[in-house]
Parts: C-alpha cells; structure tokens; sequence
C-alpha cells in the first residue's frame, strides 16, 4: 500500500486549519503502520502553501492542477484523486468533512470500490486503520475497522477533533505536480453565491456565540455580533432562528447543521433541545444566557445567567470591551 493521504482544498489564502489538523491525523496512522503522508492539494493557493504541508508532517506534496472551472472541479478533483489512487494504491486517503467532501468522498469510494467512514473523531492503527465515530447525537461510540486490511479506506475528518502538531522548522516535504483531466459537469452551474464573512469559519472557530428564539429577530443578531466581534468569535444560530429566515441556514449548529467544537460556546436565548445540544457537546465550556430559568440549557451549560440577552449580552459585550483595551 502507498500510505496515508490527506485531500486539501488551498482555495485562494491560507489553508484551513483542518487541513493541518488531518495531516496530523494522517502522522498517527503513518507513524503507527511505518507508512508515509502525502498531501494532495488543489486551488490557487496550492502551490504557496506546499511547504508549510511538509513542515506540519507531510512527507511529500502532489499540487493537483485543475483548470479552475468552478463546474468542473469536483468531478476534476475526484477523477484525478482516483486515478492516483488506481496506480498507487493509499491505505487511507482523508477528506475535511463538509459539503465538499460529502460529494466527492463517497463516489470515490464507489470508483475504487473502497470503504467509506464519514465524520471521524479519531483515528488509531491496529493491524489496519480503526475509525472512530459519534452517531445518534453522540450517545455511542462507534469504531469502524474497514473489513479487508488491504482494501483502500476513505474517510472524512470532523473539524476541530484533532489537535495540529506544532510545524517543525525545517521540515520539508517533496513536491511535485498532476494536471487533473478535464471532466464536463454533470449538472449545469449558472451561478456561485456565497456569503462572504471575514470572521472566523463556524466549523474551526475557538469561541462560538448563538442565538435562538429569544433572539426574537434578524435584528436582535446584531447584539449578538457584536460581541463576537470583540472576541473574534464566529456567530451560529439555532434551527428555530433559521426556520423564521433571521439569518442565514450556513449558521446552524445542531444536529441537522454544523457540529462545533469550540472551547467556549455562548449560547443567548436558545432553549437547548437535544438536536441542538447534539451539535455542541464537544464545546470545552458553555455558557448559555435565558431569561426563563427552567430552560432545559442551563442542565448542560458550565455556567449559566438567567437574564434577557438584550439587557445581559450588550453589559458583557462592553465589559470585554474594557478589558482589552485595559
């Protein structure tokens, strides 16, 4: 088997960071099964970002050149990551689980007639790679050992469940390049629109702030923003929030949404349902702000403040204001 490989889409900055996150993933793998990383990368912003791959555990880096057709670049990425596949044979090759991955992971494993683990938390080696799993809602623990040790293994790496190793200085990883073949979409793309935000991703975030019913409208998210702007936190939402259309369904944290894990996730006026709770249980402490002392949140939540957000959120807003500019 040719090793470990870590799939990495480079988009036009800097890399995610559950791209380092998944190379170190791989390290574990590689290191306990005497095999070597490689980091297959694709975008505009693959070949800048090759060497700091290497630095981070990657052995070697192959930069896969697509023609930049926003239509045709799954089907390209996919075709080309099978064909690589085909002649070299990877034991596990890892995708960033998310939207992306969703589309291309599963049909690769159907070309390579390989199996598929989605939403890993862990990883470990024995005599073949064991994939750990958190289904229904986290309440068991699954681990999925792919039933030939031979067979290639794919699997998709839930954000925010490893922790990146320090990059090594002067660490280098071999580069080199694969021009992806050319591949007509199967759906025709008229147009790409995208919310754009300059705060952190919500999947990768350290400090999360929601909102839910008690935020009351789109408007009442904006006392919410603006304390995630003083701690340079992504903003999330409840399924509620989303259904009245107060803020965008990219958003929503819980089990039909994102799965988060901050180390800490404030939550302001959200009741705190199971599906919700689902998506934050891997938060280091929460903190959940509600005006209605028997909301089910606060039998969950590290600390608790039984207040109207409007009146709690804007004091501790400024409060942290003050404090850093101390």
């Amino acid at each position: 088997m040719s090793g470990i490989w870590v799939c990495i889409e480079a988009g036009s900055g800097e890399l995610r960071g559950v791209a380092y996150e998944m190379i170190t993933a791989a390290r574990t793998l590689a290191d306990a099964a005497g095999q070597q990383v490689s980091a297959l990368v694709w975008g505009e912003g693959a070949k800048d970002n090759a060497d700091k791959l290497g630095a981070c555990g990657a052995d070697s880096v192959v930069v896969i050149e697509t023609a930049g057709d926003e239509a045709g670049r799954p089907a390209e990425v996919s075709g080309a990551v099978a064909q690589l596949a085909q002649e070299q044979s990877p034991s596990v090759v890892l995708f960033a689980d998310g939207a992306f991955a969703r589309s291309v992971a599963p049909a690769l494993a159907q070309k390579l007639n390989a199996a598929y683990v989605g939403d890993v938390v862990d990883v470990a080696f024995d005599g073949a790679p064991v994939f750990t799993r958190l289904p229904y809602s986290g309440k068991v623990i699954e681990q999925v050992r792919p039933a030939s040790a031979a067979a290639t293994a794919i699997a998709t790496i839930r954000p925010k469940a490893f922790e990146a190793a320090e990059p090594l200085e002067g660490r280098t990883a071999g580069i080199s390049t694969f021009a992806a073949t050319p591949q007509a979409a199967a759906r025709v793309l008229c147009d790409v629109i995208r919310s754009v935000s300059e705060r952190v991703d919500l999947s990768e975030a350290d400090i999360v702030v929601s909102g839910g019913r008690g935020v009351k409208g789109a408007e009442g998210f904006k006392v919410l923003e603006e304390l995630a702007d003083v701690l340079g936190a992504a903003v999330g939402a409840s399924r509620p929030a989303i259904d009245e259309g107060w803020i965008d369904a990219q958003y929503q944290v819980g089990q039909t949404g994102k799965t988060v894990a901050p180390s800490l996730y404030i939550a302001c006026g959200i009741s705190g349902s199971i599906q919700h709770m689902a998506g934050i249980s891997a938060s280091k402490y929460i903190v959940a702000i509600n005006k209605d002392p028997e909301a089910e949140i606060f039998a969950q939540a590290d600390y608790g403040i039984v207040a109207d957000l409007f009146e709690a959120v804007p004091l501790l807003t400024q409060q942290l204001r003050d404090m850093l500019q101390a």
